[in-house]
């Protein structure tokens, strides 16, 4: 179905103003070849480290036709998490900023079914999926290519309006609109305060490719086994994730605190303290991340990151 600038428009208001959506973008649907060649290489060089499943459906991740038939367009959503507003005891494990609250996932995938929902009801029959995180997609490409921002040399995609504190989410779909996109251009410049600050210098020197084999979010997270020796003394006390790269970045300082209540965090979590976290049981650690997507980590996962964080610190 195509649509007219005023329809795109539509769109995009009744996203940010019923659905809470902070930015909507769109690109046109088709082969991404030379991301291909990027996500290629980056693959063959192992820098996905045990996270096998990047390996797999490479067609669908460059060619958004090949998981949704008929596919025209991607539209391109960011949902603010960034919140300067909770304190926690200042010898606390570190918890990554966008695990504060409720697991994103299902919040994001319920307002994009209804953003689908009111499209059809509004402008007729569409054909099309939401994704978040759910799919083969290449979402910081596709944010990109729809004029949504840049990706840093962080390898995480920025705003110049809004920093980079925020969820992508995409909408893939029969709609077809056909309008200049303006593409950003690359604003990190000379900058590289993230590659000075990252602990384990998983961001290359020149920035722009990410060693996930280094990364604090990667070893905190997705890594099953026992982390390697070498990266246990260099948590600087994230328990999961890492927010180090953004807090360093200059165009954070445009973030604004979300409004969204599903990811405020509990008084619970943010009062305890590191001999509380050291002594956390598994039932408490059930209740206190019940929808949270720390329980991605697992509780046995995150007992042995907050060990190594209290013995990188010389306790014991």
């Amino acid at each position: 179905m195509k649509i007219n600038a005023y329809q795109w428009r539509q769109i995009q208001t009744y996203a940010v103003q019923q659905l809470g959506f902070m930015d909507v973008s769109i690109a046109k649907a088709e082969l991404m070849e030379p991301e291909a060649r990027r996500l290629e290489a980056w693959l063959s060089q192992g820098h996905h480290a045990k996270m096998s499943y990047l390996e797999n459906h490479f067609e669908l991740r460059v060619d958004p036709r090949k998981l949704v038939e008929g596919a025209k367009s991607v539209i391109s959503l960011s949902y603010n998490y960034y919140n300067d507003q909770v304190e926690q005891p200042a010898d606390a494990p570190k918890i990554a900023m966008y695990a504060y609250g409720k697991d994103y996932h299902k919040l994001i995938r319920k307002k994009l079914k209804h953003l689908l929902d009111w499209i059809e009801e509004s402008m007729g029959e569409v054909n099309g999926r939401g994704f978040v995180d759910s799919a083969p997609i290449l979402e910081r490409d596709w944010a990109k290519r729809s004029g949504m921002g840049w990706i840093g040399k962080h390898t995480l995609l920025i705003s110049k309006r809004r920093g980079s504190y925020f969820f992508l989410a995409e909408l893939i779909s029969d709609l077809e609109y056909e309008d200049d996109i303006h593409i950003e251009s690359d604003h990190c410049g000379t900058c590289t305060r993230c590659i000075d600050a990252c602990p384990t210098d998983a961001i290359s020197p020149a920035g722009y490719v990410l060693d996930a084999t280094k990364c604090i979010s990667y070893l905190t997270i997705e890594l099953k086994e026992s982390m390697p020796e070498e990266y246990q003394d260099q948590l600087e006390s994230w328990m999961f994730g890492c927010d180090i790269c953004q807090q360093v970045c200059p165009w954070n300082r445009f973030s604004s605190n979300h409004n969204e209540p599903k990811f405020l965090p509990s008084t619970s979590l943010m009062s305890k303290n590191r001999k509380d976290w050291q002594d956390l049981e598994e039932p408490e650690f059930e209740l206190l991340f019940a929808g949270s997507a720390v329980r991605r980590a697992g509780f046995l996962k995150l007992k042995d990151n907050i060990e190594a964080v209290i013995r990188s610190d010389g306790e014991e």
